[in-house]
């Protein structure tokens, strides 16, 4: 049985037993802290993550195997630096030659996309939850967990913070420290808190070609 197979069938045994993870595959409002499937998945998750960072330099082999099972959604190629934070591994789909470096970070249960050769630089961070603005349902432990889509061939400087919601477009780079909270489009340069378009990428080339 391959890893997707797994553990898709793991998600569908508990959604039949626990609503919050029925809502988180159906888009819907969850509440995590009552929730004994959704806790159970998030400790399994940052168990392996864990493990991974113990286990990378000493048996990268195992380190890369481990990290196949807690994302059965990765591509091909995909190269990492513990430490990684994921709380669904599961939610989690990568495209093909990514390189993702330290402290990666992604807090709930949106689903994020990553696209192929994208380049994530030290201690990113994706955010997928939206708490209830109402004080009574935010004291329930009401949330809305919403996707996040990164194209391919995208560059994150480092400390790039990605909020509940956002898709960026292929090729774009995000400077390094931005909070992304809206929409970046395709070609361009985004700096700043919120993140904003700068100007698009030149097609001039700034590098010696390949001999």
């Amino acid at each position: 049985m391959s890893h997707t197979t797994e553990r898709a069938a793991t998600m569908a045994a508990l959604a039949t037993r626990d609503e919050d993870v029925r809502s988180l595959l159906a888009g819907g409002w969850i509440r995590y802290r009552t929730s004994p499937g959704l806790q159970d998945l998030s400790w399994e998750a940052h168990t392996v993550c864990a493990r991974i960072g113990q286990l990378y330099y000493d048996d990268p082999d195992e380190a890369r195997r481990l990290f196949r099972t807690l994302v059965p959604g990765a591509g091909e190629g995909i190269d990492f630096r513990p430490p990684l934070s994921i709380d669904y591994g599961e939610r989690l789909v990568i495209g093909d030659r990514t390189f993702i470096n330290a402290d990666f970070l992604i807090i709930g249960g949106g689903l994020v996309t990553i696209g192929a050769d994208t380049l994530i630089g030290p201690r990113c961070a994706i955010y997928t939850p939206n708490h209830a603005e109402d004080t009574t349902s935010r004291l329930e432990g009401w949330e809305l967990p919403e996707p996040v889509t990164i194209g391919s061939n995208v560059w994150l400087g480092g400390s790039v913070t990605i909020t509940p919601g956002v898709t960026i477009g292929n090729n774009a780079i995000i400077g390094a420290g931005s909070v992304v909270t809206h929409d970046i489009p395709a070609d361009v340069i985004a700096v700043g808190n919120p993140c904003r378009p700068l100007r698009e990428i030149t097609t001039a080339r700034a590098v010696p070609a390949a001999n």
